[in-house]
């Protein structure tokens, strides 16, 4: 039986990569840890960066953490509510934000886990950082990770927690500039969608809360629509819609809007004529709806932004924690209201 012989490749490694450019290891070190304390010229950092594509060098992010006490590892809890194409592009902003200043990017998706229980397992990775999106994070949460060596938790959410970071959502401000609106279109019966699905409640509420805020004092009514969002489920809200009596819907979002327009409409009610609708998010689906769907335009905080906070405060991990109120609103007035 005849052997064949296998020729493993070493795996490269720094002193190849300082040899290929002509450097010293620290040298190497310092560039491709992004290191500002040193100065070093720009062809030099080219010159090694150069070396280490050709070699395929990768440098070991456990290594590289022992050396510098922490991790470049930024967690992010997925999301426990459904998202869409609105906070995927703001999360791909931020990830590409923080990229650029040398930190990755980690989702973790701890289905079943919450608040200072999921806190624990987000330790057990060692991240620098931790971008909570959502309520449900404790102080006592924000306490476990810091010891597990995060030197910056942000919460994103309707509230702060003590000693996180936050940015809040002004939720209240997309309910009122909806129910402004439809005052404004001459409506009084206003209803207002609170979606069925878990985890949105924390952000329905706020917007209800809105809603009556801007109809306060006024001849205006309020009524709470609670809907799944099931198609089967608007078509029993619809064919309940003129015993309501009802004038004009703000449908928490442009989903569930165009959810609950189809409905309305196949129950022979017009739109606007006998019921104003508004959504909130500015999807480019309800631009090509008939009638072409008005809505809340919301601005999120910029990804570059929050990639600078979470650098901010992971070379300043004794400061003091940092609160902006985001979440910028807006009226598009379109032909359904």
């Amino acid at each position: 039986m005849r052997s064949v012989m296998v020729q493993i490749p070493n795996t490269p490694t720094s002193t190849d990569v300082a040899r290929l450019a002509g450097v010293s290891r620290a040298t190497v070190s310092y560039v491709l840890n992004n290191t500002s304390a040193v100065r070093i010229s720009e062809a030099t950092r080219q010159r090694v960066h150069q070396a280490a594509r050709e070699l395929g060098y990768v440098p070991h992010a456990a290594a590289r953490s022992l050396r510098a006490g922490h991790s470049r590892m930024v967690l992010m809890p997925a999301p426990a509510i459904p998202v869409g194409h609105l906070y995927g592009r703001f999360l791909s902003e931020f990830q590409w934000a923080l990229g650029r200043l040398d930190y990755t990017v980690v989702q973790y998706g701890g289905a079943g886990l919450d608040g200072d229980e999921a806190a624990r397992a987000w330790a057990e990775l060692r991240p620098v950082a931790v971008l909570v999106p959502g309520a449900g994070l404790g102080p006592q949460g924000v306490a476990v990770l810091k010891r597990s060596g995060a030197r910056a938790v942000v919460t994103v959410g309707p509230g702060r927690v003590e000693g996180a970071h936050a940015l809040l959502m002004n939720h209240d401000a997309v309910g009122h500039c909806a129910g402004a609106h439809l005052y404004a279109r001459g409506r009084r019966r206003v209803g207002v969608v609170l979606p069925g699905e878990p985890g949105l409640r924390d952000y329905a509420l706020p917007r209800l809360a809105g809603v009556r805020e801007a109809l306060r004092g006024t001849d205006a009514t309020v009524t709470e629509l609670p809907l799944a969002y099931t198609e089967e489920a608007a078509a029993e809200l619809a064919a309940r819609w003129r015993a309501s009596a009802l004038d004009a819907v703000f449908a928490y979002n442009d989903e569930y809007a165009m959810l609950l327009m189809r409905a309305l409409q196949d129950e022979g009610i017009r739109i606007p004529e006998d019921v104003a609708v508004i959504g909130a998010d500015d999807l480019m689906l309800g631009r090509l709806l008939r009638p072409r769907l008005s809505t809340v335009h919301i601005e999120l905080p910029s990804g570059r932004d929050l990639a600078e906070l979470v650098d901010r405060a992971v070379r300043d991990p004794g400061g003091e924690p940092e609160v902006h109120t985001v979440l910028g609103a807006s009226v598009v007035r379109r032909e359904s209201s």
